[in-house]
């Protein structure tokens, strides 16, 4: 097993676990297992017969996962997670959470090219076992596509000029390593913000090559038709990108945000938001990747008949 405080430093834990409110009967589900550490907090306070469902699709995240009669790990992308629900016959749960950062063991797996840190092979899949690359698409993805990538997922003002010195560079010889997209890039990050930039176009890759969006948006639709009653889903969100699916989904059932009401003037959400949790001065202390944290909490309305 890997040590988890060293794979990764669980953000918000006491907040985002205290949010689910969990009772010792409960199902819960994790859909970010990672180093484990959230899901180890949620088993601590389970009792004998509550169980708990972690996702993760890495395999090297499944090297953490605790031995207990009360707790399954599922090797799988959380965009399906109410398939693999149905499979474990457990379509009604109490509480769902989910951390959407990136493992900090990712970002310092100098092998994985998820950090600018390190040369490496640009890869940046989360799931080892198939799929497009960073280098992949880096060096197949058309000019238009590049610059859709970099603006709407980096939001990065450099996108068109940035994907066109891509495309130039590709035809002179491939881009395979870090360090030749770090030379790329350079020219359009300004000094006092290279390494902000820097991490916007690596952050623009990554969420492209796993699909992020549409796997956050398929696991919500999926949280919703799990969650029971009265349940709570619990998200911790990192980029604007992501916090704004969250929080339109968590306010109106839609990803636009668009807020319907009942001929009683009544949301018909599902939900009821509950609270938005930033980070302490502490927590930041302890946990640097906490810095960008929000934690959103949303309770799950009773179903109209």
């Amino acid at each position: 097993m890997n040590n988890p405080e060293v794979y990764h430093t669980p953000v918000l834990l006491k907040e985002s676990v205290d949010g689910m409110e969990i009772a010792e009967c409960n199902t819960c589900i994790d859909v970010t297992f990672g180093g484990g550490g959230h899901s180890r907090e949620i088993l601590s306070r389970l009792g004998a017969k509550g169980h708990l469902y972690s996702f993760d699709q890495d395999e090297d995240a499944e090297k953490n996962a605790p031995s207990d009669k009360r707790f399954t790990f599922v090797r799988g992308n959380f965009r399906f997670i109410y398939n693999f629900m149905r499979y474990h016959n457990a379509t009604k749960v109490d509480a769902i959470l989910a951390d959407l950062g990136v493992s900090g063991h990712h970002f310092d797996d100098e092998t994985r090219g998820f950090s600018f840190r390190f040369d490496a092979d640009l890869d940046m899949r989360m799931n080892k076992r198939g799929g497009e690359t960073a280098a992949d698409l880096l060096n197949n993805a058309t000019e238009e596509e590049l610059t859709r990538i970099f603006k709407f997922y980096g939001e990065l003002n450099c996108a068109r000029k940035l994907a066109a010195k891509i495309a130039k560079s590709r035809t002179i010889k491939p881009i395979q390593r870090v360090n030749e997209l770090i030379e790329i890039a350079k020219p359009f990050c300004p000094p006092q913000r290279e390494k902000k930039e820097m991490a916007k176009v690596f952050q623009a890759l990554r969420i492209e090559i796993n699909k992020e969006v549409e796997a956050l948006q398929e696991m919500l639709i999926g949280a919703k038709d799990l969650l029971k009653p009265g349940g709570r889903l619990v998200v911790i969100t990192y980029h604007s990108i992501e916090d704004r699916i969250v929080k339109n989904f968590m306010k109106s059932g839609n990803f636009e945000g668009k807020v319907e009401k009942d001929f009683f003037g009544n949301t018909t959400s599902p939900f009821d938001m509950k609270k938005v949790i930033a980070p302490t001065d502490e927590e930041m202390e302890r946990n640097p990747r906490s810095r960008s944290a929000k934690l959103r909490i949303a309770i799950k309305k009773e179903e109209k008949q």
